[in-house]
């Protein structure tokens, strides 16, 4: 009766731990609730853009957003495809625009605005 119940125990033990388990791993599977999208589709200053840089990304991390995608390679496969092209994933919509309205992030508007023909939007995540 003893081993029955040590192993109706372990069982339960196991059962208990493999469910915190994948608990676990379905909360860091969880996708984004939104995204702020920029698309350069121009450089007009490729000097004053450098600037940039420095500010963006503080300016992202510090608004609790972090960098999907970053980049120059762009595959245009319909149309012309922007010169560079930033995804920028936040936990939802309300804190995305919190980064937009932000001062550090107005540090960079201005920057980008004067340098870069661009796009800032954000999208829902699902």
């Amino acid at each position: 009766m003893k081993s029955f119940f040590g192993l109706g125990l372990a069982t339960l033990a196991g059962a208990a731990i493999g469910a915190v388990a994948i608990s676990g791993l379905n909360a860091q599977g969880k996708a984004p609730g939104a995204y702020a999208v920029v698309d350069i589709s121009d450089i007009n200053d490729p000097e004053g853009f450098k600037q940039i840089g420095p500010l963006a990304g503080p300016a992202a991390e510090n608004a609790g957003g972090h960098y999907i995608v970053r980049t120059n390679s762009i595959v245009g496969l319909d149309g012309t495809p922007p010169k560079r092209f930033v995804v920028i994933a936040f936990d939802n919509v309300e804190k995305a625009k919190a980064w937009y309205d932000s001062p550090a992030q107005k540090a960079v508007d201005a920057i980008r605005v004067k340098t870069l023909k661009s796009r800032v939007f954000i999208v829902e995540g699902m």
